[in-house]
């Protein structure tokens, strides 16, 4: 049965993933368990390099400068410790993705539109980071804050399995988590990485099964089969 074409978002990370991302990932995981196994004390700081470089070999110096500009900018406003400044620059840094002359100037930065969307995604998701960050630092009182430095900031935003998608997480869970120190055990981490094979391979599936029998995105891009249709069939 054919696939549901209309469904843009699912075919332009599919092509991503293809392409680049997937082994992006993996070499995040290779980075992780090494460092984690010779030099645990440093793995944020090798992970943070590893989604610099990714980073730059996706987007580009231009699009990586982008997104440590944003970062800079979100930590200068954090030390004034108030959460509508936080907001409020948060807001302005997403409104500039919208400035007509700014976008055609990123445009200009690359030889596709898949590119230049590629950017646009990741500088946004990239602002909740910042702002979740940045709320961070203003809720925490002093003594807290020994954690919530800009190169802990720069670990968190380029951390790179939730670099282009997320999901959110916050600041504090994410350091916490890279503080622990746990035992390495090969076969605990095959089990682990084991069950997040399947379970992303299930979920692709489905997906996959969805858009060639469900024709969702083509129903909604085409009004006459919507107004053809009862009112039941619509629920």
């Amino acid at each position: 049965m054919p696939q549901d074409s209309m469904d843009f978002e699912w075919s332009y990370w599919i092509e991503w993933g293809r392409e680049r991302i997937l082994w992006l990932l993996a070499g995040h995981l290779l980075v992780s368990q090494v460092s984690r196994l010779l030099v645990e004390k440093y793995k944020p700081w090798c992970l943070m390099v590893y989604g610099m470089a990714a980073c730059w070999l996706l987007l580009g110096i231009k699009g990586f400068a982008v997104i440590l500009l944003h970062a800079a900018i979100s930590f200068a406003v954090a030390q004034f410790q108030l959460s509508f400044l936080t907001w409020l620059c948060s807001l302005i840094l997403l409104s500039t993705l919208r400035i007509p002359a700014v976008e055609e100037t990123k445009r200009k930065w690359y030889d596709t539109e898949n590119e230049y969307y590629l950017l646009l995604f990741t500088v946004s998701v990239r602002c909740l980071f910042c702002t979740s960050f940045s709320l961070e630092y203003c809720w925490h009182a002093p003594t807290q804050k020994s954690s919530h430095s800009f190169p802990w900031m720069l670990a968190y935003v380029f951390y790179y399995p939730t670099f282009h998608n997320g999901p959110l997480v916050n600041f504090d869970e994410f350091s916490e988590q890279m503080r622990r120190q746990e035992p390495f055990s090969v076969k605990t981490n095959l089990i682990i990485l084991t069950v997040g094979i399947i379970r992303i391979f299930f979920w692709w599936c489905l997906a996959e099964l969805m858009i060639h029998l469900m024709y969702i995105h083509a129903l909604y891009s085409s009004a006459l089969p919507l107004e053809s249709a009862s009112y039941w069939a619509l629920g």
